[in-house]
């Protein structure tokens, strides 16, 4: 087999994952005892050690459907108990609260105690190394936010408390859980490999949430019902269930959103819960492992088109069957590819994806599969090698910065004492250091603005903005170098046209990596007093909120409107006060105190402002002759 340089082949990694849970005893043993809890602690939860394996597993509880929409209700997530679930990252603009599903939630919670103890109680035993939390239908749900919590406790008490316990989630036909945001959060906390859901192929319990299923509350209540009596009861599910109108209304009702889900353009619609963690989906045919988002909600409309109503009822029931053939299908499938192997590896994990999904025998399903599929394919190096490439470039690029470095302290120690920003914004010189210092400027940009299109682009590890490395490289790179933009705008006049700088010229990688370091100083211990100014002032946009104040006292000595002026002296002072707090601190840097800078010069405008407004007050009658309406204040 010919393998293609740098080519990713996601699909033999998913062969890979998916063989590796049919041949160790995770699938069947978690299956067992969720079937083993269904029948004996419906109510409860129960755990079983095996080695240093602990078994956590959830029943499929019934839980009612309320008449009204509130079965989709979503409520915020942030923390459980003492603990906070997530840090507060957002990277992506406009990212709302983590919100999870209303009435899952508070079934959590009814069992949240009890675990949390037995689960103490677990870690505190030096056997445990790791902990597998299962459980089928909606105890699946359960089992994913108990999961949740064990993983955030973990990382909690980490810095203070040595723990080394794996943690692993295994689902079976559980539905959605949480919003959007829910699912990028877990990808950014790097948790997404904790999370594995088994989901049957014709399935109906994994995809009702895709749609508003409100009307169909009777055929829930039935469908819930029966799902648990034959938990309880086997021998109740091998009975022939007779599928009603309503139940095929509910089947086609949730085909049609999952359709839609699926659509580009004006046939799409806008889903409330989205998948996270790997979803393993299976069929008497195999198992295919997916882990892209988009990916998984086409695997699952693709697979749910091929099936019926009623299979999508007894599907919810049939994982155990599916689980014990899983390990023998593999080595049939294998064998049957033996004649017919593709010289490239991508195309070869390919048909073994295909095959097994189940869909291989639908000619209708076969290219959207295929090009549902080919959205994990990653093009070239895979998210780690990116990075690690991107980490040479970063290696090659510091030249760039230290360049800008060396301008500054040539800038602090001229003789005019204007400093860096302002020796850049008047800049009358076309020497070649300044030009050279103005390449790199933009030079840095492109490599920064790639950064965050590579990251955007899922083409990064998802933590990229929360690894030291990279968080501290933007933050300097922004404190040195956005002055200089900031310099740039101003020196051209442009916010005469487009309005001042932090809100109508700044560009949005500096908004990025300003939450990237916010992010991490929420996290990090109190830094000590410092004993000598900063390198770098740091407030990146500290020049362009004095390019405000300057307007600001500028408006002040023509504004007559009373009302306009306290809002005017009220900016001043604010400003005034902050940027003394700045210097008090010593986050400012030399040139901010140069005695011919912008800051410097501000500062003496103001004092003289006062100074004339208090003669003014002293004084009235002898200015009112001079002042001809307009105002000193």
């Amino acid at each position: 087999m010919n393998m293609v340089p740098d080519e990713a082949s996601p699909f033999e990694t998913s062969e890979m994952l998916a063989t590796f849970l049919a041949s160790t005893p995770l699938l069947s043993e978690s299956w067992r005892l969720c079937t083993t809890v269904a029948a004996t602690a419906p109510r409860s939860f129960m755990t079983e050690q095996r080695g240093g394996v602990v078994y956590v597993a959830f029943p499929g509880v019934e839980m009612a459907v309320g008449s009204d929409s509130s079965w989709r209700n979503l409520v915020p997530l942030d923390s459980i108990g003492d603990v906070p679930l997530f840090s507060v990252r957002r990277n992506k603009e406009g990212d709302g609260p983590v919100m999870v599903h209303a009435g899952m939630l508070n079934l959590f919670l009814s069992f949240f105690e009890p675990f949390r103890n037995q689960m103490l109680a677990i870690m505190g035993n030096t056997n445990t190394k790791s902990i597998v939390i299962t459980g089928h239908s909606i105890g699946g749900a359960t089992a994913s936010l108990c999961a949740l919590w064990l993983l955030s406790y973990l990382h909690h008490i980490s810095s203070s408390v040595s723990v080394s316990v794996s943690v692993l989630c295994i689902t079976f036909g559980s539905p959605m859980l949480g919003n959007g945001s829910f699912s990028r959060a877990i990808l950014r906390e790097r948790w997404g490999g904790n999370f594995c859901h088994v989901v049957s192929k014709h399935d109906i319990m994994p995809r009702l949430l895709f749609a508003p299923i409100t009307p169909f509350t009777a055929q829930l209540n039935f469908l819930l019902q029966f799902w648990q009596l034959c938990m309880t009861a086997p021998g109740f599910g091998k009975l022939v269930v007779p599928i009603s109108d309503q139940q095929k209304e509910l089947f086609n009702f949730v085909m049609s959103y999952l359709d839609a889900a699926t659509q580009d353009g004006e046939g799409s619609a806008p889903i409330l819960f989205h998948p996270f963690g790997s979803y393993l989906f299976v069929s008497s045919e195999g198992a295919v492992c997916v882990d892209s988002s988009t990916a998984v909600v086409k695997m699952m409309h693709l697979m749910f088109a091929s099936g019926s109503p009623a299979c999508s009822v007894e599907d919810h029931l049939k994982y155990g069957e599916y689980v014990k053939k899983l390990s023998l299908q593999f080595l049939n499938q294998k064998n049957s590819m033996q004649g017919n192997i593709p010289d490239s590896s991508y195309e070869a994990g390919l048909e073994l994806a295909i095959q097994s999904s189940g869909l291989a025998n639908q000619e209708l399903a076969i290219e959207p599969t295929k090009e549902c599929l080919k959205m994990t394919r990653r093009m070239g190096p895979s998210p780690t090698k990116n990075a690690a490439n991107l980490a040479r470039t970063l290696s090659k690029v510091v030249p760039y910065r230290a360049e800008i470095e060396w301008y500054k302290v040539w800038c602090d120690q001229q003789v005019d004492q204007m400093g860096y920003y302002d020796l850049f914004k008047r800049r009358r010189s076309t020497s070649k250091m300044v030009m050279k210092v103005n390449m790199n400027r933009h030079k840095l940009a492109r490599f920064w603005n790639n950064v965050i299109d590579m990251l955007e682009r899922n083409e990064l590890p998802h933590d990229v903005a929360v690894r030291a490395k990279w968080v501290n490289a933007s933050h300097f790179y922004e404190l040195l170098v956005e002055p200089l933009d900031i310099a740039e705008y101003y020196g051209k006049g442009m916010h005469t046209t487009k309005g001042h700088y932090i809100h109508h010229g700044r560009e949005r990688r500096y908004e990025i990596f300003d939450r990237w370091w916010k992010d991490t100083m929420a996290t990090a211990e109190e830094n000590s007093e410092r004993s000598k100014f900063a390198s770098l002032t740091q407030d990146s946009c500290f020049w362009a909120r004095v390019e405000e104040a300057r307007e600001w006292l500028n408006s002040v000595r023509s504004e007559s409107d009373t009302s306009k002026l306290a809002v005017l002296w009220d900016n001043i002072e604010k400003f005034e006060k902050y940027a003394l707090e700045l210097i008090d601190n010593k986050e400012v840097s030399q040139d901010v105190l140069a005695k011919n800078s912008s800051y410097s010069i501000w500062v003496e405008d103001l004092r003289g402002l006062r100074e004339l407004r208090a003669k003014v007050k002293r004084f009235p009658h002898h200015f009112n002759p001079f002042l001809d309406g307009e105002v000193i204040p």
